[in-house]
């Protein structure tokens, strides 16, 4: 049976994970935007790679529950990488939860009944949950384990009224999720880690960098060890390594990949971020 490599969000970081993944196997594209998925499925055939698209919602379960069901009908899952979300300066806090929070966890879920043995998932989170002050450990239990259907309506987050807060606490979520679901994910014999990125270099990124609020971005970079943003295939490294052989020891982590911005923001140049945060 043919292996199959499944990515949900078909942008730059996506595609540079995808790319380095899936010689040989069948990639499943899914994107809120079916154009933005075969967009990327005509790259990738042009560089040799074999592809076939579905439009998926990541914030309805309906959606992912007919994308589980139309991979598993290409092959075996080999591979799920979850590159799609919504940001703070995109969405209003109900989407970006029911999308980033509740979303992300029900892909997970439902990707850990039918990933392979000897599979790997990887789900992109960000910086941004890292910038959450530590929660109590009752919010933490309760983002890590709560059923799925029951994410929206814990009190601590029904009572979030600003996007980032949203966001931050979506990817602070996402974080505990993936721990608590590597549990399951290593009874079948697989591995499923997050990545968590700062500035990375995409076409919404450089819409940033040019755009109103410019000068807090450049500012940002200046302030960080790295003095400068990543790539893609920076990420895309980071993956393909947690995914392969050599990652088979690593399963439930958080990887930061953001050229020491986090470590600026709690303790070095970038601290005056707080006061916003």
């Amino acid at each position: 049976m043919k292996e199959v490599a499944v990515l949900i969000g078909a942008g730059s970081i996506g595609q540079a994970i995808i790319r380095r993944i899936s010689a040989g196997r069948h990639i499943v594209l899914a994107d809120y935007s079916l154009e933005n998925a075969n967009r990327a499925k005509e790259i990738l055939e042009n560089a040799g790679f074999e592809c076939s698209t579905i439009r998926c919602d990541l914030g309805n379960k309906d959606d992912i529950l007919a994308l589980v069901n139309y991979a598993t009908n290409k092959g075996c899952i080999k591979y799920m990488v979850n590159a799609a979300g919504v940001s703070p300066s995109q969405a209003p806090v109900e989407e970006i939860l029911r999308v980033d929070l509740y979303g992300t966890s029900v892909l997970l879920e439902e990707f850990g009944k039918v990933i392979a043995e000897g599979g790997s998932g990887v789900i992109i989170s960000s910086q941004s949950g890292h910038r959450l002050p530590a929660l109590p450990q009752e919010q933490n239990d309760a983002l890590a384990m709560s059923p799925v259907e029951e994410l929206l309506s814990l009190p601590f987050i029904r009572s979030i009224s600003d996007t980032l807060k949203a966001y931050q606490y979506s990817k602070r979520c996402n974080v505990l999720r993936v721990m608590y679901e590597a549990c399951r994910w290593g009874k079948r014999g697989a591995t499923i880690n997050s990545i968590s990125p700062g500035i990375i270099i995409t076409p919404l990124a450089n819409d940033e960098l040019h755009g109103p609020r410019a000068k807090g971005y450049l500012d940002m970079i200046a302030g960080m060890p790295a003095q400068r943003a990543g790539t893609p295939d920076e990420v895309g490294d980071l993956a393909e390594y947690l995914m392969s052989s050599h990652g088979r020891f690593i399963s439930g982590a958080d990887i930061l990949i953001d050229g020491g911005c986090t470590s600026s923001y709690w303790y070095g140049d970038l601290q005056y971020l707080k006061a916003t945060h």
